[in-house]
């Protein structure tokens, strides 16, 4: 079994009981897929298993600090995934953001930082995929974060902060993108 069908699959026995984050996953793995060819062939399936892996911390079996980057890439790593799997799990879609408005950076800081092509990819994955699967605009996908989570929220906190940081992850992947494609 490859590391994504691995991926896959225990993503699915944790975040299918989740009800449409389950949705919201599987159209993020996909996504991943299409937005592969932004990164080198040997960090595919990297990406893609990330992908697949993001929010498997919202299980309810491992979700410790109700903090699923950070729950998540624990569960992952004591399971004996790899590291740059774990990281990228860890570290999806501005979670040093977030983990800063929880009090949880030195938790976070367990799984080192990397600002790299396939971060960028799988935030482009992420968040231009709604919460249950459908396709959006990162603009689009902002607003309803702000929307869904009231003002006081860290989550909402966390956005107003990390949106336009994060909106240059998705336009890198974008221009990556449209390097990778033949002229």
């Amino acid at each position: 079994m490859t590391v994504v069908e691995e991926a896959r699959e225990l993503a699915e026995r944790f975040v299918t009981p989740l009800g449409r984050r389950w949705a919201h996953v599987q159209q993020v793995a996909f996504k991943a897929v299409s937005v592969s060819e932004a990164v080198t062939d040997e960090k595919r399936d990297a990406l893609v298993a990330a992908a697949w892996l993001h929010d498997v911390g919202y299980a309810p079996d491992i979700n410790y600090t109700a903090f699923h980057p950070l729950d998540g890439a624990r569960y992952l790593r004591e399971q004996g995934w790899q590291a740059e799997i774990v990281n990228l799990v860890a570290h999806h879609s501005g979670a040093r953001f977030e983990a800063a408005e929880r009090g949880l950076t030195r938790e976070l800081s367990e799984f080192p930082f990397e600002d790299s092509p396939v971060l960028d990819a799988l935030v482009t994955a992420d968040l231009t995929t709604g919460p249950g699967g459908e396709q959006m605009t990162y603009d689009e996908r902002i607003a309803e974060i702000l929307k869904r989570y009231p003002p006081d929220d860290p989550v909402h906190r966390t956005w107003v902060k990390a949106a336009p940081i994060l909106k240059e992850a998705v336009r890198r992947t974008e221009e990556r993108l449209a390097r990778a494609q033949p002229k």
